[in-house]
C-alpha cells in the first residue's frame, strides 16, 4: 500500500537522529556530576518567605562578596504543603535529591519521623542547640512538635497560644463583664442573655461559641487544654482516658439539645451575619492575622481574653498550630545551612516583620518586651494583642510530634461525632451521662488505630 511506503529520505533523516540522540547520550553519561551551586531551601509559607527576603538578599550579598571563599549563595522555592510533603518523604526515603534547608507544619514535618530515629532524614539539632546556648533562649513547649524521642530535629517558629476572641461590641453593649469569667461554666452563664430569639424563628439569633464539629481544629484545643494525652511514651494512641472523655462530653453538650450554646461556623458565617451568629472562637496567634485579611469589617469590634479554664484555677490558654526549620542530613551545605537557619530564627528584625504580617509572636524569649508587642491593633479594640498572647505562652500544654497525630485527631472527631448523633437520637443532653459513652467511643477509636498501626509495615511504631 503506498499509504504505508516509507520514503529512503524519511528513514535516513530518523537514523540520523537516533545516531544523534545516543552520542549526546555517551557524552552527558560522562560529564562530571555536578553539586548545586547553592543552599537550596524548600517552604510553604508565603508570608514567611516574604519575611526572609531581606535576610536572604544579605546572606546572598555577603556570599558574593566573598566569590572565592567557602560561603554559599542561598535560593528559596515556595511549593505547596502536599508537594513539599511528597518531595520530603521520597527524598528521605530513597536518597533522591532533597532541600538543604526546609520549612514546614507541625502536620507535615513529623511524617518525616517515622521509622527508627537514626534513619530521620533531619540533623539531630540537640546537642548543638545545647552547646550554643540556643535551647534556653527558647520558650521550651516550642520544641514538642519537632521532637521525636528526645531528639530535636528543628528550631521552631512558633508557640502558638490560644485566646479567646469574642464580640465585644455586643457583650459590652448588653452591660455584660466577662473580667469575672474564670471557668466555661463562668462564661456561659454570663453570656447566656445573649441568645434571646428577637425575631421570633424559634431559635437563638445567636450562639455564645464556634465550634467547627468536622474540623479538629477546636476539639484538640479544649483537650490540650485540659490536659489531655494523645500518644504513649511508644507513640501508640492514648487518647482514650477521663480528661479526653470529658472534653468530648462536655461539647456534645454544648452542641446539641434544647439549651445548646455552640454552632458550627466559618469565616463566610460572620460575613453573612455581621450582627454575630457565634460570639466567640479560641483563637490561636497565627489565626489572627486570617480574620484581619477575611473578616475586615470586624475591626473594632473584637476583643482577646484568654480562655475560660475547665476548672477553677485550671489553664487559660493552649496551642495549634506550628512550623519548623530543619536540615537535610544528607546536605553537602550542613554547617552553613545551620547559619541560616539560626540567622532566620534568632533574627529580631524576622520575628518583627512575622508579627505584623501574621500575628505570630517569636518563641524567643528575650524578644517578648520588644515594642512592637505593645502596640495597640485596632483589630481588636486597641488591646496589645502581642503582650496578651505572650503572657499565656509559658502556660501552652505539651504537644504530641506522632507522625499520627492528625490521622489521630479524625478518629476523635468521628468519635465526636457518633456521640453527638447518640445524644440526638436518645435525647441525651447532660455531659456527665454522656461520659461513658463518650469513653466507650473513643477506646474503639483507640484500638482501631492501634490495630492501623501495628498492622501496616509502613506505619509500624518507629523504634529506640
Amino acid at each position: 500500500m503506498k499509504g504505508l511506503r516509507k520514503s529512503p529520505s524519511v528513514s535516513l533523516g530518523m537514523l540520523v537522529i537516533l545516531a544523534i540522540a545516543g552520542v549526546t547520550s555517551v557524552l552527558v553519561a560522562w560529564l562530571p556530576k555536578r553539586e548545586a551551586a547553592g543552599i537550596v531551601f524548600w517552604l510553604t509559607s508565603g508570608r514567611h518567605e516574604v519575611a526572609y527576603q531581606p535576610v536572604v538578599a544579605q546572606w546572598n550579598e555577603a556570599s558574593r562578596a566573598r566569590r572565592f571563599g567557602s560561603q554559599p549563595s542561598l535560593a528559596m522555592t515556595r511549593m505547596a504543603n502536599r508537594s513539599f510533603e511528597q518531595l520530603m518523604l521520597s527524598g528521605f526515603l530513597s536518597g533522591t535529591p532533597v532541600a538543604d534547608l526546609l520549612e514546614s507544619s507541625d502536620d507535615t514535618i513529623p511524617r518525616a519521623f517515622l521509622g527508627p530515629v537514626e534513619q530521620v532524614g533531619f540533623v539531630d539539632l540537640t546537642q548543638r542547640l545545647r552547646e550554643e546556648g540556643i535551647y534556653e533562649r527558647f520558650e521550651l513547649r516550642a520544641f514538642d512538635p519537632f521532637t521525636s524521642r528526645g531528639h530535636i530535629f528543628g528550631l521552631p517558629r512558633g508557640v502558638h497560644p490560644v485566646l479567646l476572641a469574642y464580640r465585644a461590641d455586643i457583650v459590652e453593649a448588653a452591660g455584660i463583664d466577662l473580667s469575672q469569667v474564670e471557668t466555661w461554666e463562668d462564661y456561659f452563664r454570663a453570656m447566656r442573655p445573649l441568645m434571646a430569639d428577637n425575631d421570633g424563628d424559634g431559635q437563638p439569633d445567636r450562639y455564645l461559641l464556634s465550634f467547627n464539629e468536622v474540623a479538629t481544629n477546636e476539639l484538640t484545643i479544649l483537650m490540650l487544654q485540659n490536659g489531655g494525652v494523645f500518644f504513649d511514651d511508644e507513640e501508640l494512641p492514648d487518647f482514650a482516658n477521663e480528661k479526653n472523655a470529658h472534653v468530648l462530653a462536655t461539647v456534645v453538650s454544648w452542641m446539641t439539645g434544647p439549651d445548646r450554646v455552640a454552632q458550627t461556623t466559618t469565616p463566610n458565617s460572620h460575613l453573612r451575619n455581621p450582627d454575630g451568629f457565634a460570639l466567640a472562637v479560641p483563637m490561636p496567634d497565627w489565626l489572627l492575622s486570617v480574620w484581619k485579611m477575611e473578616l475586615p469589617m470586624l475591626t473594632g469590634k473584637l476583643k482577646l481574653m484568654p480562655l475560660p479554664a475547665w476548672e477553677r484555677g485550671g489553664r487559660r490558654t493552649s496551642t495549634r498550630g506550628g512550623s519548623m526549620i530543619g536540615i537535610n542530613r544528607r546536605s553537602p551545605h550542613a554547617e552553613a545551612a545551620w547559619e541560616i537557619a539560626k540567622t532566620l530564627y534568632t533574627s529580631r528584625e524576622v520575628a518583627e516583620q512575622l508579627y505584623r504580617e501574621t500575628s505570630i509572636i517569636s518563641p524567643l524569649k528575650e524578644f517578648w518586651g520588644e515594642a512592637f508587642y505593645a502596640e495597640p491593633d485596632p483589630y481588636v479594640s486597641g488591646q496589645a494583642a502581642g503582650l496578651l498572647y505572650i503572657e499565656q505562652a509559658p502556660h501552652v500544654p505539651k504537644r504530641t510530634s506522632s507522625p499520627y497525630a492528625a490521622t489521630a485527631e479524625t478518629y476523635m472527631i468521628g468519635a465526636f461525632l457518633d456521640l453527638r448523633e447518640y445524644a440526638e437520637q436518645h435525647a441525651v443532653y447532660d455531659a456527665e451521662a454522656l461520659k461513658p459513652v463518650a469513653l466507650r467511643l473513643l477506646e474503639e477509636a483507640q484500638h482501631s488505630l492501634r490495630h492501623l498501626i501495628l498492622r501496616n509495615t509502613f506505619l509500624s511504631p518507629p523504634t529506640k
